[in-house]
């Protein structure tokens, strides 16, 4: 791979003013302590973040306010056409870096304030991931409850309309 991931300047600095006055410990470390590479071809993962020591040890220090030691940023390398998502990732995974370990609502809040995931029709890899899923399905018969009216198509959820009658779906039939 050429050349290895950056951070922006200013993602770390929208991160590290959404953090002020939250249990970030190893915030103040992140400088010194991370490593930031790309994850290798055919990952299915889009981001991870691994720390040198296990999930007992990672606690202890962060509730001993001591540095986290080394701290490893994977990031999926089909993120490089696509900024948006990148920039997304990577706020999520130096969250996770500043101590910010668990997945709830204010690590999302947080995300989402300073680096928005991008809408599908404006990813280039979240559009691919989903054709990828959509490939994969088989494809079903719909037959509308209401008027009759069948179609076939590959989804991942139960149709929310008729495409003809354009009520709301009542499923009979298949």
């Amino acid at each position: 791979m050429v050349g290895d991931p950056e951070i922006p300047k200013k993602l770390l600095d929208d991160i590290r003013a959404a953090l002020v006055g939250k249990d970030a410990p190893f915030l103040r470390f992140i400088d010194g302590e991370l490593d930031l590479k790309w994850l290798d071809e055919g990952d299915s993962r889009l981001g991870i973040t691994r720390f040198e020591c296990d999930h007992h040890e990672i606690y202890r220090r962060k509730r001993l306010g001591l540095p986290p030691g080394k701290v490893s940023i994977g990031i999926n390398p089909i993120l490089k056409g696509d900024d948006a998502l990148y920039l997304h990732t990577l706020s999520h995974e130096l969250l996770h870096a500043a101590g910010f370990l668990d997945h709830d609502g204010a690590h999302s809040d947080i995300v989402a304030e300073v680096a928005p995931a991008p809408r599908l029709r404006d990813s280039p890899v979240l559009r691919g991931i989903r054709e990828e899923v959509l490939s994969s399905l088989p494809e079903r018969q719909w037959i509308c409850g209401n008027c009759g009216h069948s179609w076939e198509r590959r989804r991942v959820t139960k149709p929310v309309r008729c495409p003809k009658c354009a009520r709301p779906f009542s499923k009979s039939g298949k």
